[in-house]
Order: C-alpha cells, then sequence, then structure tokens
C-alpha cells in the first residue's frame, strides 16, 4: 500500500511540475503563449539607474547629481520598494519621497524617466512601509471581492497578503483608481516584480498552481500573464512611451518558458544575483532574494543568454549583482562591461553605486563603458524593430561558452571570472578588435588573450556598419563636436547594407557599403541625416567624392594614419552617394 501511494504522491508532484513551470504548446494554458516583442521605446535603451539601500529622494537626487558632475550618462530612474505607504496603495511615502508631484515633474524636466517598482499583491501586513500592519485595508479589499479565490493569503519577500483578480472588471477598475495619480505625475514605467508566481491554492494543506478567479480557475501561468500583460496594456494607453520591466528568467528551473509574455516584454532583466563572480564563491543566504540559492556573474550572463534563446530582446541584469553589501572593483567593471553589450544597461541594486566614492579605476572605466552603450543606441534600437517585425533579436548566443552576436556585426566573449585571460572563439569570417581595430584577425580560430580592465572582448565583423550616437570623447570615436550628426562606424568588405529606424518614425535610413579592388562606394538612401563617416583604410585614398564633386582632403575629409581610419562629416547632401579611390 505504501509503495502505491507514494507512487501515487510522485506522479501528483511530476504533474504539478509540468503545469507550473515546463511550456507544453499543446496545453491550453500555454498555447501560443508568446507573441513578438513591443517596439521598446528608445530611451529604455540607455543608462537606468537605481538603488536599494536608503529608498529616499535625497538619495536619488545625491546620485543624480554626482553622475552628472561626473559626466556619467542616466537616462532612467528605478523607485524600488518600500516607495508608498503600504505596498501596491499607490500612495508615495511622503516622508521618504516629500512634495513628489513637484519632486517628479522636476526629474522629468531635468530628462530622466521614472519607472516604479510594484507587484500584484494586497498585503495585510507588510515588511518595510510606512504601515506594516494592513489588515483592516485588506478585509475591505477582500470584503468588496477584488481578491482572486475568496482572499486567500501567501506569504512573500515582503509580508503577506492575496492576489489583485485582473479578470474581475470592478477590482481592475478599482486598481486603476489607485494607480491614478501615480500616472498623473507622468510616470514612464513599472518595475512588476513576481509575485505572480506564487498564485496557487491550498488544499489539505499543499499548494496547487491553480486558483479560483472572477473568470472561473485558471493555472499560475495564465495569472502569470495577465499580470504582465495588464499592466503593460494600461500603462501604454496612458503613456504610449510606457515601458515595464519584468523579469524574464531566474536559472534554469524556475518557469524556464519565461516569467512575462514576451509581448508584454519591452524591457526584461534576470536576477536576482550576488557581489559575486560565480555561484561557487559564495556561501552565503541572502533573505532578500526571491528563490534562494546563490547566484553571481556567470548566472546573469547565462540566464541572458538563455532569454535571448526564448526570443526576448531587451535583456539585462543589475549590474554587479543585487544582493549583498561590498562590491569589487573587478567584478563592478566587469559586469558593466558586459552590460554595455545588452539591450539593457541596469546599474542598480544593494552596495555602493556613487562611483565617484569608489576606485578612480572604476570611475574612469564604467563611465567609458556607459557612454559606449548610449552610443550604440541606434544600432540598438534598429534591432527593436527587426524582433518586432518578426526577425532577430538583438543578442545570439554562438553555442561557444557564453559567446553571443550582438546584433550581426559584434562578437563578445564575456569575463565572468577575476582574470585577465581569456579564451575567444572567432566565428568564421573576418574580425577587428573594438579596442584596436587596426588588425584584422581570420574567423573561425580560437584566441588566447590578455584584456585589460579597460578593455573587454568584443569583436566587430569586416563588412559591418554600425550607426553610432555620438556625445563624448571617451570610447574614441567622437566627441562633442559629433552631437547632432549620426555616426556610421564602417568595416568595408565586400557588399553589405545596414538599415537604421527611427523611434516613431516609419521612415529609415539605408546605407550601401561595396568595396571593390580599388575603390569604395558608400551610398545612402531614405531619411537624410547630417552623418560622419568613420572608414576602416590601411592606406590614405587617393580621392574622395560625393555625389560627383571632389571632396578636399584635411578640410572635407581626414585620414588617421595612427588609428587607419578615414572621416568625413557630412550635414547637407543631395543624392549621397561616395566614391573612394585608393
Amino acid at each position: 500500500m505504501l509503495k502505491y501511494t507514494l507512487l501515487f504522491l510522485i506522479l501528483i508532484a511530476s504533474l504539478l511540475w509540468l503545469f507550473w513551470l515546463w511550456p507544453f504548446w499543446g496545453m491550453p494554458f500555454n498555447a501560443q503563449r508568446h507573441g513578438k516583442p513591443p517596439l521598446t521605446p528608445a530611451w529604455a535603451l540607455e543608462c537606468w539607474m537605481w538603488e536599494d539601500d536608503a529608498n529616499t529622494a535625497a538619495r536619488v537626487d545625491e546620485l543624480l547629481r554626482g553622475y552628472a558632475g561626473h559626466d556619467i550618462p542616466v537616462r532612467s530612474i528605478i523607485l524600488d520598494s518600500p516607495w508608498s505607504t503600504r505596498y501596491n496603495d499607490f500612495i508615495i511615502d511622503t516622508l521618504r519621497y516629500p512634495q513628489p508631484e513637484e519632486w517628479f515633474h522636476r526629474l522629468q524636466n531635468d530628462g530622466y524617466r521614472v519607472v516604479l517598482w510594484m507587484t500584484s499583491m494586497v498585503n495585510s501586513d507588510n515588511k518595510d512601509t510606512k504601515i506594516k500592519n494592513a489588515r483592516a485595508w485588506f478585509d475591505v479589499v477582500k470584503k468588496q471581492g477584488f481578491l482572486t479565490g475568496i482572499g486567500n493569503q501567501v506569504n512573500w519577500w515582503k509580508g503577506r497578503g492575496g492576489f489583485i483578480d485582473y479578470s474581475n472588471p470592478a477590482a481592475l477598475q478599482w486598481w486603476r483608481a489607485r494607480q491614478e495619480k501615480i500616472f498623473d505625475y507622468g510616470i514612464d514605467g513599472w518595475k512588476l516584480d513576481g509575485t505572480a508566481t506564487f498564485f496557487s491554492s491550498k488544499y489539505s494543506g499543499v499548494s496547487l498552481p491553480y486558483g479560483k478567479t472572477f473568470s472561473g480557475r485558471i493555472t499560475t501561468r495564465q495569472y502569470m500573464d495577465l499580470y504582465y500583460r495588464e499592466e503593460f496594456r494600461h500603462g501604454v494607453q496612458r503613456n504610449p512611451e510606457f515601458v515595464t520591466l519584468a523579469r524574464a528568467l531566474d536559472g534554469d528551473y524556475i518557469h524556464p518558458e519565461g516569467f512575462a509574455p514576451i509581448d508584454a516584454a519591452p524591457v526584461t532583466w534576470v536576477g536576482d544575483q550576488e557581489h559575486i563572480w560565480q555561484a561557487a564563491d559564495c556561501e552565503t543566504v541572502f533573505a532578500d532574494k526571491i528563490f534562494g540559492g546563490s547566484e553571481g556573474l556567470e548566472t546573469a550572463i547565462r540566464d541572458v543568454l538563455n532569454s535571448a534563446k526564448l526570443g526576448y530582446n531587451i535583456i539585462g541584469s543589475d549590474i554587479a549583482g543585487f544582493s549583498g553589501r561590498e562590491i569589487p572593483p573587478r567584478l563592478y567593471i566587469r559586469w558593466a562591461q558586459f552590460s554595455t553589450f545588452c539591450g539593457l544597461f541596469l546599474n542598480g541594486g544593494h552596495g555602493e553605486r556613487a562611483l565617484w566614492k569608489r576606485s578612480p579605476q572604476e570611475l574612469e572605466i564604467i563611465r567609458k563603458f556607459s557612454w559606449l552603450h548610449t552610443e550604440l543606441v541606434p544600432y540598438m534600437y534598429s534591432y527593436v524593430v527587426s524582433a518586432h517585425e518578426g526577425r532577430q533579436v538583438l543578442q545570439r548566443p554562438t553555442g561557444q561558452g557564453y559567446h553571443y552576436l550582438f546584433g550581426d556585426d559584434f562578437l563578445v566573449a564575456p569575463i565572468f571570472r577575476d582574470s585577465l585571460e581569456k579564451t575567444v572563439y572567432l566565428p568564421p569570417g573576418k574580425w577587428h578588435y573594438l579596442f584596436d581595430d587596426r588588425e584584422v584577425i581570420a574567423g573561425g580560430s580560437i584566441l588566447q588573450r590578455s584584456f585589460p580592465l579597460d578593455e573587454f572582448p568584443v569583436f566587430v565583423r569586416d563588412g559591418a556598419i554600425v550607426p553610432l550616437a555620438i556625445e563624448r570623447p571617451y570610447s574614441g570615436f567622437g566627441d562633442q563636436s559629433s552631437i547632432g550628426f549620426t555616426t556610421w562606424l564602417i568595416y568595408p568588405e565586400g557588399k553589405n547594407q545596414f538599415t537604421r529606424n527611427y523611434p516613431g518614425d516609419s521612415a529609415a535610413t539605408t546605407v550601401i557599403v561595396e568595396k571593390k579592388e580599388h575603390e569604395l562606394s558608400i551610398r545612402f538612401s531614405g531619411r537624410q541625416t547630417p552623418h560622419i563617416l568613420l572608414i576602416s583604410a590601411e592606406e590614405i585614398p587617393e580621392s574622395v567624392a560625393l555625389d560627383g564633386r571632389i571632396l578636399t582632403p584635411g578640410s572635407d575629409w581626414f585620414f588617421n594614419t595612427a588609428k587607419q581610419r578615414i572621416r568625413i562629416k557630412t550635414e547637407f547632401y543631395k543624392n549621397c552617394n561616395y566614391r573612394i579611390v585608393f
């Protein structure tokens, strides 16, 4: 009898595992679940910043002043929990954030975007908020029938509460009314944390991955999809450039089909990691992690690439990790460099984030790579359009270790150990090392090199055409004189083309580059924009012509012998056909 009981329990446990976690496309709650990635607004591709130690307006202002004063780019600010008086009551705690309306508007007037943390929970007990005992509030919401089940509660990392019923129109209307004031402040997004994964029901003390809602019994997976889709849909209705920052993956076993449906995931992150290189480096269990365990930079890289395999497009991780106190300097640098070549550059979590209070080396190197990521926004945005149209996503693993292609043109071999040495597996073709691109390296080979802390294993293929938005000199591709111009980084080889897409505009600019034995042609079509061409070349040209007009060397174009690069700056043109003869 005991044998059959054990077999029965194993069968039930297996079914629960399959229903809750694993994607069987034929099953009703998983069939055709993922759609195409939405159009992520360009601002969300720039650098994000947040902290989770003070959680006050004063600390945010201090960080922003410091970043601006030290010329480190920041576009978006996350206010993580606890910013409200109770979790998800959407009432700002004015002790932490005094005069919120004025403060929010000042941030926006200064060019920042503001994203607030939220979940799907209505709590009776709160861990860190101003109001910790919210039993009376919870009971009122429960009595109105706005929670799933009969108001069943679960314990989660911020307290105890029930789930808002997204399938109940009255509940949704109440929930939206609570959010109204926050939207009036002009917020730009929600950070949707992963409480929906705890949606369940208890039978005889056993949690099952189903729950009762206004529309009927649904699975955990269905509730998760309602949560992510409803919050994204409503946000975009209020603000066309609204984003939700949602979780993509968290390891190999917790929802390996992905937390948020891809069509409701304009920006995603993987987490949570500690301030460590690899999981084996840490034996501490952190109480602020949702699922426990030990994770580091290597885990973040793995989860980002696995998310890309699933079809998520704009993905990142908390630079230097989320959990812990002290951030090792070299870890901070290498994590920032990896994040430079991800869609999301997310600098935040616990630990000191004021780079000017850390080492000068960290400040200089992370500033350089923060600007390089910002410069790559035009390139990345074209892959936002590509993925939205059902074509290629931004990152594509090569199958060699944690190497991946960033777009079609960059090969990234991230460093995830505290070592300068790295073995790089170059795909077939010809490649240039991005931080000294004079040398042409044969692909299909294994490269063993030492990479100093101010460089990173990134290679750009021969034939690449890369649009950049340059504003500063740190990356070496331009300076303040490049502002207002698209800089096109070109490595001629055969015939290639690249189409740059523009946010909120159906127009595009296509550049076609064709290299012959002693001649190079570059043709522009589509939307006309001022531009700078940076063309890799081993020798100085004999002549450069634009639309049949010979350009003057030293004024119309320049050749940098040290960098082996032709530079042409053009503000106005008619047809924009270049002919370069060697």
